[in-house]
Parts: structure tokens; C-alpha cells; sequence
């Protein structure tokens, strides 16, 4: 076979189903010089705290070699689990959680992926979000499900269109096949939007009438700006009714990869079995050194720091899309409590995906909103991240993206 011939693989069905990721692949050139990017959910690198971590590192290495340095067990190291079950009950007032409650997973990404094995089977059902977390659609869409897309609204999902999906299942006889619904509960990526204490409660009272699981993905809710912290479903449902997700990727850094699973001890039995099969274990040195991080410092005190500099991004982000898109007749955005996103609608007739060239052109890089879409459908929305670029960037950016956005409207001849 000559060099220039391309081999030709009998790859699985799973293989060759699989896609690039979008964002992957829309921000390839978000890190040429002159960019701007809107596009990844990247925390600000000076929030981390390298110092501390560097001096905990050397401690964790020498003193504590024989575990850090050495393979652990799958389920994660005991010294982070106690932490994260203190954490649990300082931050969400939930008791009753036991080290056989908690799995510690390379970021919640993989939580996602091993939540799908151990649950879904080809054609089960998952109620998901329009628009939704774009990593846990893929995670899913490995099991071949069929997706239940809700509408979002302003207060999160809309419970009368969960209802209407619960009562056609059980009158098909079809309920069982329902495997959980997905929810990002607090600043939801990509909308920003937190859903309500009264949507909160209803949801999980459906799961209880029609027996099925809430999966409940918390990774931005420890960075709120402004209002009052809502109570976790798991507060409302338990444990056998939500599997609660969380992770340090956001309020440590997300170079370490500690994802967090709370679920029934049955449960977490099983995604410890399949996980084996996986990594056989998580990196023993980055369980401990967060274990001794959050031994040592305060992480709610740590973190005031970096939720006051991502309030004042949001704000610049929004003062800046009131000057530029505030006379565009329906333009509209979010304005999120907390987390890194903002939500940005463009009127009717917009694509955002077709639009994405114009922005490149401009070196301004933002994620279409089809990229969250459970089906591959057109969006007038866009996410926008407002967490990486300095404070003039977003203003910049966002002129920039005004530009893009006119050409578009030109080219296209829309009004």
C-alpha cells in the first residue's frame, strides 16, 4: 500500500456514528493572535490557586508518596470523599450522604458518559432541554435514546410539556422506557437560566408519580453573583430519586478533573463496575491534592474572589450588547444570576451557524446556538462566554460581533 492510500477500517457502528465536537471545531482558530473568544466555557487562569496548589503538591508527594503516587480505587480517594460529603452539607444543607454515596469521575464529562451505560438501553427515553448542555447530548446519544425535548423558559423547563411527554408514555405503556430527565439546574449551559424552586419541586414530584430518575448537573450553582442559592432536587427527591453531578473544574480549576457522582448506593455500585472497565481508577496524586486543598482552605471564601470578577465580566457583557444590539427590534439575551454564560437571540430568520463566517472573518468567536439543539436544527441563539477575555476584549468583541452581524444581514437581504 503506497503512503498517499488511505486504509480503510472495519470500525463499530458506535465509531462511525460518533461527530467531531462542535465547539472543537468552531474554536480551532479562537487562539490565533487578534482573537476573541466567546466560545469555550474556560475558567479565568488567575482565579486558580496555583500557589497553594503548588505548595500542597510538594507536601501530598513527599509526605503522602505511597498513596499519591500509587493506584487508587475506583470508587476515589477516601480523604476527598469526606471532604465533598462535609462540602455537600455546608453547601446544600443535604444530610445523610455516606462515602458509598459518592463517586469520584475525571470531570463530570465523565459522569455523563458512564451515567449512559449504566442506564440507557438503544430506544429508552431522556427528557432533555431546547437548548441543552451540548457535552451531555453527546454523552447520551452514544446509547442510541430517543430524546423528549422541552421548551426552556425563562424560569427553566417548561413542566406542562414534561407532563404532556409523562402522560402519552404511560398511556402507551411506554413509561418504563423512560430512563431520567437531564437538568442543569443552575445557570444552565448554555441559557444561563436557573430554574425555578417551584419547577424544582413539580419536577421532581412527576419523577415520584411516574417512577423515573432526575439526573441534576450542578457545575456553575457555587458561582452566583446575585439572588438566593435554591435548593438542590436532591433536597426534594433524595438520593433514589436524583443523581446529583457536580465538579471542581469551575470553582478550583479544571486542570485536576474532579468530577463528582452523588447517587443511591445501588447506583453508584454500578457506575463503579463499569468504570473499571473504563480507567480502572481515577489519578491518585490530583484526588488528594484536592482533598488536602479543601482540608486547609475555605473554597466558599477562596472562590468570593473569582464570582466578583465574573459578575463584573457579566455586567460589561451586558452593557456592551445593550450599546451594540440594543437597536436591533427583537434582539434579546439573558442576564444569568451566576455561571459563565450568556444567552444571545438574534429576531427570526437569523441562523447563527451561518452567520459563525462572517465572525470568524473578524477573529470574534461565539458557539451557534444549534450546537445545543438535541436535533440538528437552525438556531437564531448564540452562547457567549464571558469569563476568559479581559474587560476591553468583551466590549471589543462584542463591536466586533456587531460588524459580523451586519454583514450577515446584508449578505442574507434580511431585514
Amino acid at each position: 500500500m503506497k503512503l498517499s492510500e488511505e486504509k480503510v477500517y472495519r470500525f463499530s457502528e458506535l465509531a462511525n456514528k460518533v461527530k467531531a465536537s462542535m465547539i472543537r471545531e468552531l474554536l480551532k482558530y479562537a487562539n490565533l493572535p487578534g482573537a476573541i473568544s466567546f466560545g469555550g466555557g474556560t475558567p479565568d487562569p488567575e482565579t486558580f490557586p496555583r500557589e497553594e496548589l503548588a505548595q500542597l503538591a510538594a507536601e501530598v508527594i513527599q509526605k503522602e508518596y505511597k498513596y499519591t503516587l500509587q493506584y487508587a480505587t475506583t470508587e476515589g480517594d477516601p480523604e476527598l470523599v469526606k471532604q465533598i460529603i462535609h462540602l455537600i452539607k455546608r453547601v446544600y444543607d443535604v444530610d445523610g450522604v455516606e462515602p458509598e454515596n459518592v463517586l469520584i469521575t475525571a470531570g463530570s464529562q465523565q459522569a455523563l458518559e458512564l451515567i449512559g451505560k449504566v442506564l440507557l438501553d438503544k430506544d429508552d427515553y431522556v427528557i432533555v432541554g431546547d437548548p441543552e448542555y451540548l457535552g451531555a447530548l453527546g454523552a447520551f446519544r452514544m446509547r442510541d435514546p430517543r430524546f423528549l425535548v422541552v421548551r426552556f423558559e425563562d424560569d427553566g423547563p417548561d413542566i406542562n410539556q414534561v407532563e404532556s411527554y409523562l402522560k402519552k408514555l404511560d398511556a402507551s405503556g411506554q413509561i418504563h422506557r423512560l430512563k431520567f430527565l437531564y437538568l442543569v439546574s443552575n445557570f444552565q449551559n448554555p441559557s444561563g437560566i436557573t430554574t425555578s424552586l417551584e419547577k424544582r419541586k413539580a419536577l421532581v414530584e412527576l419523577a415520584e408519580k411516574y417512577d423515573f430518575l432526575i439526573v441534576e448537573d450542578d457545575p456553575y450553582g457555587a458561582l452566583r453573583f446575585e439572588g438566593e442559592m435554591l435548593p438542590p432536587l436532591l433536597k426534594f427527591g433524595g438520593t433514589q430519586r436524583v443523581i446529583l453531578l457536580n465538579t471542581f473544574s469551575k470553582i478550583l480549576c479544571p486542570g485536576l478533573r474532579i468530577g463528582v457522582v452523588v447517587a443511591d448506593k445501588t447506583i453508584i455500585r454500578k457506575l463503579v463496575l463499569v468504570k473499571q472497565s473504563t480507567d480502572l481508577c481515577g489519578p491518585a496524586l490530583n484526588m488528594r491534592l484536592t482533598a488536602r486543598y479543601l482540608e486547609r482552605y475555605d473554597i466558599l471564601q477562596q472562590i468570593k474572589p473569582a464570582i466578583e470578577l465574573y459578575r463584573r465580566k457579566r455586567d460589561v457583557m451586558l452593557d456592551a450588547l445593550k450599546e451594540y444590539f440594543g437597536d436591533v427590534p427583537g434582539a434579546k439575551w439573558t442576564k444569568p444570576e451566576g455561571g459563565l454564560f450568556v444567552w444571545v437571540t438574534l429576531p427570526e430568520g437569523y441562523d447563527t451557524m451561518e452567520m459563525f463566517k462572517f465572525a470568524e472573518e473578524r477573529k470574534v468567536f461565539y458557539i451557534p446556538g444549534q450546537a445545543f439543539r438535541p436535533f440538528d436544527e437552525p438556531s437564531s441563539s448564540m452562547r457567549m462566554s464571558f469569563c476568559l477575555p479581559p474587560f476591553e476584549k468583551i466590549v471589543e468583541g462584542v463591536r466586533k460581533l456587531k460588524e459580523a452581524f451586519l454583514a450577515y444581514k446584508a449578505y442574507k437581504g434580511l431585514r
